[in-house]
């Protein structure tokens, strides 16, 4: 008969707010999922994709925020969920306690590590659909493409090369040139 194996500990929201913050960590149905450094070029992007996203929210006065990696976002509270996206922006502003969100962010981007692709294509796919985000979007440096998971209505799913000029759909006359994006992959 095969041993028992022990099973992870449930954490609440409470015992997650005492994790040193150093600790990078995700709770997905109340089990703590430690996470790794990103990579340069991960890291590359997401400044890139943050200078996109912020200066477009600047130059239309806009009223929605722009976060990058570490900030929580509290999806669930029984059993716990909690992400750290790449990226996202927030624009009920009610959702923002000083610490974290707490609810949906309106549109989050995750750019693939290729250790965890799983996560993102699969496991945060099915949460952020099923926890109202409207729009999320999987940048993938290894295979060079972008899919575009846009939720409201019916679901549309496109994907993009990273030559491509990629709309963000909650906005009306936002694009990201991948161009740009696919030359640091080169530089």
């Amino acid at each position: 008969m095969p041993a028992l194996q022990p099973q992870p500990e449930i954490i609440t929201l409470e015992q997650y707010n005492t994790l040193p913050e150093n600790i990078r960590a995700e709770v997905f149905q109340g089990i703590l999922y430690n996470m790794a450094s990103p990579s340069q070029v991960h890291q590359d992007i997401s400044r890139e994709l943050l200078y996109a996203l912020t200066d477009y929210i600047k130059k239309k006065n806009g009223s929605c925020k722009a976060y990058a990696a570490p900030f929580d976002v509290v999806l669930n509270h029984r059993p716990l969920t909690v992400v750290q996206p790449d990226l996202m922006v927030i624009c009920d502003k009610n959702k923002l306690d000083g610490k974290r969100c707490n609810g949906a962010p309106d549109f989050i981007i995750e750019i693939v590590s290729p250790g965890n692709a799983s996560d993102d294509y699969i496991k945060k796919l099915y949460y952020y659909q099923n926890h109202g985000v409207r729009e999320y979007w999987i940048v993938d440096p290894n295979r060079l493409l972008v899919t575009v998971n846009y939720f409201e209505g019916n679901r549309i799913v496109v994907q993009y090369p990273f030559d491509a000029a990629v709309k963000v759909n909650i906005y009306d006359d936002l694009f990201i040139d991948f161009k740009v994006i696919g030359q640091i992959l080169h530089s």
